[in-house]
């Protein structure tokens, strides 16, 4: 049966239902990740933060991620139920579909409610003509989902919600971990705090998560992190405002630890944004910081964070490779590359980035790296270290760019990692250490140490 076109006009003045202007914001979202190619966060931060109540900022959150995760199987199903595809000026309604797709074969709210909402939020999209299809597509579902559940195809592709592309490279690099890295990347992320001990101890943040019954799981493996048990508002949370903690994944922790931080000692952290490491490494020793990020705004970033946090650096604008225009000369102790990659390591906190990587990026983001290390390996002192980091879990970026830099600077060693503290549980690859997505809830990070050896 073909789905009627005409929908029974909304009566002058009628309220819209809970969660129907939600729902258009996360179909505009999704339309910008998948058919723009802009990040889920940058369609967000400005829409979320016109949102007044919390739920319908959640709602949206979870309506993407849920269907950026679950991408091919639901345009497969939605190609089943449309005699074909909707025109480009409808896009939105297309992406409304999806969600509502979603929505319904998870079941965390009754189907009506979620068909009622989703043709509200067709007519807010000025799409009225489309509330009848939006209407019938939804409720055939339902009528028809047993059928669909059977037919569905068993590709990798709808099975793990991920580009065939990725699939191969990630089951090439990782033959023995490939589908539990594809099912990581498909789970709710943990939220992580790092305690800041220049303002506050371990003890005192979960004191204050006590008295605000928040639940929280810590771990021995992590000196200063404690993870929240549910998501919550970070800056609502007791002692945020005084710089007790940052967010930060316990993995990524590991930076200024590999550092060998002492006091006085001169760092660079050469892509720095929004500040984590940084700030990590100033809270650990008092050292003489120079954090750069080739962006502007993302330094503002650096600069919030650390004035929030107590913490002070010199902090420039400035492309990292380009050490003519920001290099006073002096050498640095110590030098951490947090190199830009694909960050597949981190899909399950950014669905999006299946959608926006391609194959091609992957080589680009290797010839950076490789300049990056070419530029700033000659400003470390003999004897001297450069901690290399990518939250990529794709060789090309990781262990061939260690090999790279050890095969090209003869003045060069591997420092070998000890899988202790925030790296226990890692895979040694010789050079380097690898986190594997969801290894003691941590995201994923690469890992390797250069020690720069004195000339003879």
């Amino acid at each position: 049966m073909e789905p009627r076109k005409n929908a029974r006009s909304r009566s002058p003045g009628q309220a819209n239902p809970p969660g129907a202007n939600a729902r258009l914001i996360a179909a505009n979202a999704m339309l910008g990740v998948v058919d723009r190619q802009h990040s889920l966060s940058e369609q967000l931060d400005q829409a979320l933060a016109d949102i007044q109540d919390s739920r319908d900022r959640a709602l949206v959150r979870r309506l993407c991620n849920s269907a950026l995760r679950k991408l091919p199987m639901l345009e497969w199903r939605l190609g089943q139920l449309l005699q074909k595809p909707l025109v480009r000026k409808a896009r939105s309604v297309h992406f409304l579909l999806l969600s509502a797709i979603a929505e319904l074969l998870e079941e965390r709210e009754p189907a009506p409610a979620i068909i009622h909402a989703s043709v509200a939020a067709t007519r807010l999209a000025s799409q009225s003509q489309l509330t009848g299809l939006v209407n019938a597509v939804l409720r055939n579902h339902q009528r028809q989902r047993e059928t669909l559940d059977q037919n569905q195809p068993n590709t990798e592709s709808i099975r793990y919600g991920y580009p065939d592309w990725l699939i191969e490279t990630i089951r090439s690099d990782w033959p023995e971990h490939w589908q539990d890295i594809l099912d990581q990347g498909n789970q709710p992320p943990p939220i992580w705090l790092r305690v800041n001990p220049r303002q506050a101890t371990v003890d005192q943040v979960l004191t204050a998560l006590d008295e605000q019954s928040l639940e929280y799981h810590i771990d021995t493996h992590f000196e200063h992190a404690i993870r929240l048990a549910r998501p919550s508002r970070i800056s609502a949370l007791p002692g945020y405002e005084q710089g007790w903690f940052s967010v930060q994944d316990a993995g990524a922790q590991a930076s200024a630890r590999l550092l060998q931080l002492e006091p006085g000692l001169r760092v660079l952290d050469a892509c720095a944004a929004p500040g984590g490491k940084a700030a990590h490494a100033l809270e650990m020793a008092d050292v003489e910081l120079t954090a750069l990020e080739i962006s502007a705004s993302r330094s503002q970033r650096i600069e919030q964070n650390l004035k929030r946090l107590d913490l002070a650096a010199s902090i420039r604008v400035a492309d990292a490779s380009d050490t003519k225009s920001w290099w006073d000369g002096q050498l640095f102790d110590r030098i951490l590359i947090d190199a830009p990659c694909s960050a597949t390591g981190v899909i399950r906190r950014h669905p999006d980035i299946r959608w926006l990587r391609r194959s091609q990026d992957i080589e680009a983001n290797a010839a950076l790296q490789r300049e990056l290390i070419a530029s700033l390996w000659p400003l470390l002192k003999p004897s001297g270290l450069l901690v290399y980091v990518s939250c990529s879990i794709l060789q090309a970026e990781n262990r061939a760019q260690a090999r790279w830099l050890l095969d090209n600077h003869t003045d060069a060693e591997s420092v070998p990692i000890t899988a202790t503290f925030e790296l226990a549980e890692s895979l040694d690859l010789q050079p380097g250490r690898q986190l594997v997505p969801g290894s003691l809830a941590r995201d994923g990070f690469y890992y390797a140490v250069f020690r720069r050896m004195p000339s003879s």
